[in-house]
């Protein structure tokens, strides 16, 4: 038999269980030689066929558990600079939209304003309560209930002030050292902001007590003991440039009424370099104005 079969073959025979092969009598007119012939190839098809049909089906399985794990998403914060930078604010959610297509943005350079005689903001600031918050993106000041201001025949409650560095707004060009915003809010949800610019001179005793009272860590609001009279901030003319625009951080919201105050106070270059070793840059870029109206005090 080794003489008629090829050696492949005859191993594959040898290695296959006798009994099934042989306890069937030949049908009548075929040699036994070739019955093993057409079963070693029945057994040989049928593990080939095994043998091709396993491997795919594994690789099927790894392929659907790749598929059913899930992709990791980086979560990017906004932020200054880097990935999460202003130019991809819109980017990073659906509800920052807005900082890429709306056409109320801020800040703004302030230039041409009508100069008109505008009402003048009533401000009803007392000493308070206050709280200092270090964001990760600035140092927020909160303030106790209490604080308010009138304009427009609306009244806005002052609800915590921040700052910038350099300033965000622009007057005719001219950038300054820094800029504090004093962010209100109305019974409807209206915001409002006064803007005072900062530029280099004399201390500050109001910033100074803030700075006093600086948190060790980010994200946890250290309530200050005495209190602050928000109004203290504000410089000695009223006069100011108003506008309507948006939030300078994210989601951008617009509808916000903007109040740059024309006259800046002072801080020390000691003050200023305090707020630089913790933030040394956090302005949003210039907007365009869109042809918006911009008045300003006689």
């Amino acid at each position: 038999m080794s003489s008629r079969l090829p050696r492949l073959a005859l191993a594959a025979l040898l290695a296959l269980p006798l009994a099934p092969v042989l306890a069937e009598e030949p049908p009548a007119g075929e040699e036994p030689v070739e019955l093993l012939r057409k079963r070693l190839a029945e057994r040989l098809s049928s593990k080939g066929e095994q043998a091709k049909v396993e491997p795919k089906a594994e690789r099927g399985a790894r392929g659907a558990a790749k598929a059913a794990k899930p992709e990791a998403r980086k979560d990017i914060h906004w932020a200054y600079a880097g990935e999460g930078a202003p130019e991809h604010w819109a980017e990073l959610k659906p509800d920052f939209k807005l900082c890429a297509v709306g056409t109320r943005q801020s800040p703004i350079d302030i230039r041409d304003g009508i100069k008109v005689e505008l009402e003048k903001i009533q401000f009803d600031y007392r000493p308070s309560g206050f709280a200092v918050l270090d964001n990760g993106h600035t140092i927020q000041v909160n303030i106790a209930a209490g604080n308010s201001l009138q304009v427009m025949g609306r009244r806005f409650e002052l609800q915590q002030f921040h700052f910038h560095r350099p300033s965000e707004e622009r007057i005719n060009g001219r950038q300054f050292e820094m800029v504090a915003h004093l962010m209100h809010k109305d019974g409807e949800g209206r915001l409002a902001v006064v803007a005072v610019l900062i530029e280099r001179g004399s201390d500050h005793p109001l910033v100074q007590t803030i700075w006093n009272n600086l948190p060790l860590e980010k994200m946890e609001a250290l309530t200050a003991p005495g209190a602050i009279d928000p109004g203290q901030l504000l410089p000695a003319d009223k006069a100011y440039y108003t506008y309507m625009g948006s939030l300078t951080t994210p989601p951008c919201t617009e509808g916000v009424l903007w109040m740059v105050m024309r006259q800046p106070v002072e801080l020390s270059a000691q003050q200023i370099g305090i707020f630089a070793r913790l933030y040394p840059m956090n302005a949003r870029p210039l907007q365009a104005g869109s042809g918006r109206m911009i008045k300003e005090s006689n």
